[in-house]
């Protein structure tokens, strides 16, 4: 963690990035070219998966541009959301909205983030999962496998552990849809045209994404602030 304060992982992320726009996927060659030595790329390709930001396939591996693109203070804001999201915990019992409504009715003291937040800020995309930061996770895990649910990739009940900031609400859930990314990211572009005024952090988007976010919003009701 202390290497990705510092920046180094990040940098190498962006580098690599910046190297092949185009490459969706990239090989260990691409990552020793870059970092300099093979020792150098694993440890750096390492601490980007420990908080998701790079997923091994098959002997190559992909980044989440998204993040590793944003610049160095949208970064650091992003880090207490990617640690938190690093340690998510999922759980099932019916697979479907029960879980949820069961969740949202017995877990007290939780901060609901991403889907449900976003779709309640925007009413963009229909939720899929339900984030909840908890002050103990150990102790939600036990609760909900008393109740049936068992912990798994499947589970639409996703239990956070609760770190950083949390004062500016709106500003919270822009930061976790950013550093949850793929469809994420398009709740972070609606959120941003939405309250741009309530947010002291902006990251950076696509612009083709931004319009489509902007044309597929309810009745274009959107600003262009991000395009200006």
């Amino acid at each position: 963690m202390q290497e990705l304060l510092k920046g180094d992982a990040f940098l190498f992320a962006q580098r690599l990035d910046n190297s092949s726009s185009d490459k969706p996927v990239y090989t260990m060659q691409d990552a020793i070219s870059v970092a300099g030595s093979a020792k150098t790329a694993y440890r750096r390709l390492n601490a980007l998966q420990s908080l998701g930001l790079a997923k091994y396939r098959r002997g190559s591996f992909i980044l989440k541009t998204n993040v590793v693109s944003q610049p160095a203070n949208v970064i650091e804001k992003l880090l207490p959301s990617l640690v938190a999201l690093s340690k998510a915990r999922r759980f099932g019992r019916n697979y479907n909205d029960s879980d949820i409504r069961f969740a949202m009715q017995n877990i007290s003291d939780k901060v609901v983030t991403l889907d449900y937040k976003a779709y309640e800020l925007t009413k963009f995309q229909t939720p899929l999962d339900l984030y909840i930061y908890v002050q103990d996770v150990d102790q939600v895990a036990s609760f909900l496998k008393e109740k049936g649910f068992r912990e798994g990739k499947n589970g639409r009940v996703v239990i956070l552990p609760k770190m950083g900031d949390f004062e500016n609400e709106i500003e919270r859930v822009y930061l976790d849809c950013m550093a949850n990314g793929e469809r994420s990211t398009m709740d972070a572009i609606a959120i941003e045209l939405l309250y741009e005024g309530r947010l002291k952090t902006k990251g950076l988007f696509p612009i083709q994404l931004v319009k489509k976010v902007q044309e597929d919003s309810a009745g274009g009701k959107m600003t262009d602030c991000l395009l200006q």
